[in-house]
């Protein structure tokens, strides 16, 4: 009798140890306070991912030759912008790319070590991974499990870093440690970084919008002009050497807003005539609806006090009332129904991710190693809003949508109208999607406090 009940218990604590292991298997997939775990696993697991591609998947060659080619040609003193060519055509990023791909010439042989420089993109992979993993710690939103799709599933994501060598990945790298220096409250340093992003490649600007509204609601309009000329300066600064040899050479080849851009790259609007994707008159369109989509999520989803949007023009402490502070995950309720959306408060990350998500919904075209432009925002933007255990599915179906329609090429008629779709159905959610309740990211109190009180009581 005793071995019996000493072997039901037994069997009992194991089924307890049982079912607590499962609990907490569950929970570090569902809680977002296992990101920081899960997020050291992916990691590794993504060191071994990407030495397997650069070893085992061939090598395409597609712009780092020419970026080799362009800086060659600064290397070798050239500073009139416009004499600056590659195989591809000539220099179209600003002076930061020529500075920071010079670095990888000389690094590489001239260029000639491929190898090397996949290992160095690797490295700045895995970078550009620790710098996300750390924003979305900070807004504990989406579910741990999520990231295992931003990470070992996407097949066009490592291809861009690894087997293509593009400066997309160099820029947004850049602007994530902005992101981060922002959630410090370091300001200053977070524009330096940002102007960086931008001097290698002007997509960085999609955020602009964001970052200005941001700006404004922290510092007001005389508090936000130093930030802003920390901005230009940078700018400035990079520039001079070839701005002093031929400004306006510079400025059109480096900041031209008006490229044409070819039909058979195109991602996204592939489902239209090549005359209608060429016409200025469909740009001017899409370039309204951008400004449209942005005014719209200013007004309703980004300001959050009932006054008028202008009061952000004033010092943030002649407001009354005075505006809440910016917190990371700051997004608050005021008025209306559930289901009907109500404005969205100063969120951080809400409002950069949003304005440069919108650019990419507008974009005259993508290309595919674009896709790198948003990919890493994607799941902040599908899980930011409350999700019911129903609604995950639909939301990871979207990804996978949406990394299906980057891996089509070339592109088609359905993979261009599903991108649509989705980046639709995202909008949907961003502005219908009912308010969470606000994160506290202060510190637990200490069992001491919890007994004192306790006894109080």
């Amino acid at each position: 009798l005793r071995a019996e009940t000493r072997s039901g218990m037994a069997a009992g604590r194991g089924a307890a140890a049982l079912r607590r292991a499962w609990r907490e298997r569950r929970a570090a997939l569902l809680e977002p306070r296992y990101t920081p775990l899960v997020a050291a696993c992916l990691c590794l697991a993504e060191g071994g991912v990407n030495l397997w591609v650069i070893r085992r998947v061939p090598y395409t060659e597609i712009d780092w030759k020419a970026y080799m080619q362009e800086v060659e040609g600064f290397a070798n003193g050239t500073l009139d912008y416009t004499q600056l060519k590659g195989d591809t055509g000539p220099l179209v990023y600003p002076a930061g790319f020529v500075y920071i791909f010079l670095g990888l010439y000389h690094a590489t042989g001239r260029g000639s070590n491929i190898r090397l420089a996949q290992y160095l993109f690797a490295a700045l992979y895995l970078l550009n991974l620790l710098l996300v993993f750390r924003i979305y710690c900070r807004t504990s939103k989406v579910p741990p499990y999520v990231f295992f799709f931003m990470c070992c599933a996407s097949y066009r994501i490592h291809s861009i870093f690894v087997l293509r060598l593009f400066n997309d990945p160099v820029a947004m790298a850049i602007l994530f440690l902005a992101i981060n220096l922002f959630l410090e409250e370091h300001w200053s340093w977070g524009c330096l970084l940002f102007s960086l992003a931008v001097s290698v490649k002007m997509n960085i600007l999609l955020f602009a919008p964001g970052l200005l509204f941001l700006l404004l609601q922290r510092f007001g309009l005389l508090g936000c002009i130093p930030k802003l000329c920390i901005c230009a300066l940078l700018q400035v600064v990079l520039g001079l050497p070839f701005l002093l040899v031929n400004p306006v050479g510079y400025l059109t080849r480096s900041f031209d807003l008006g490229r044409q851009f070819q039909f058979k790259w195109t991602v996204n609007w592939r489902f239209l005539p090549e005359e209608v994707f060429q016409n200025r008159a469909f740009h001017a369109v899409l370039l309204l609806a951008h400004l449209a989509g942005l005014g719209l999520f200013a007004l309703r989803r980004w300001h959050s006090s009932k006054e008028s949007i202008l009061t952000l023009l004033k010092d943030p402490a002649e407001r009354k009332p005075t505006s809440p502070p910016l917190t990371i995950n700051n997004i608050l309720w005021h008025g209306g129904q559930q289901g009907q959306g109500g404005p969205w408060s100063g969120s951080i990350v809400f409002i950069l991710f949003s304005s440069n998500f919108l650019g990419v919904c507008c974009s005259r075209s993508l290309h595919y190693q674009f896709y790198v432009w948003y990919f890493h925002t994607l799941p902040y933007l599908l899980w930011c809003t409350p999700t019911t255990k129903l609604a995950h599915m639909p939301k990871v179906l979207l990804l996978g949508v949406i990394e299906l329609c980057w891996n089509t090429y070339p592109s088609t008629v359905c993979s261009s109208l599903s991108l649509h779709i989705c980046h639709g159905l995202i909008l949907l959610q961003l502005w219908y999607g009912t308010a969470p309740t606000p994160v506290s990211h202060s510190p637990p109190p200490s069992r001491k406090r919890t007994a004192m009180s306790k006894k109080t009581q």
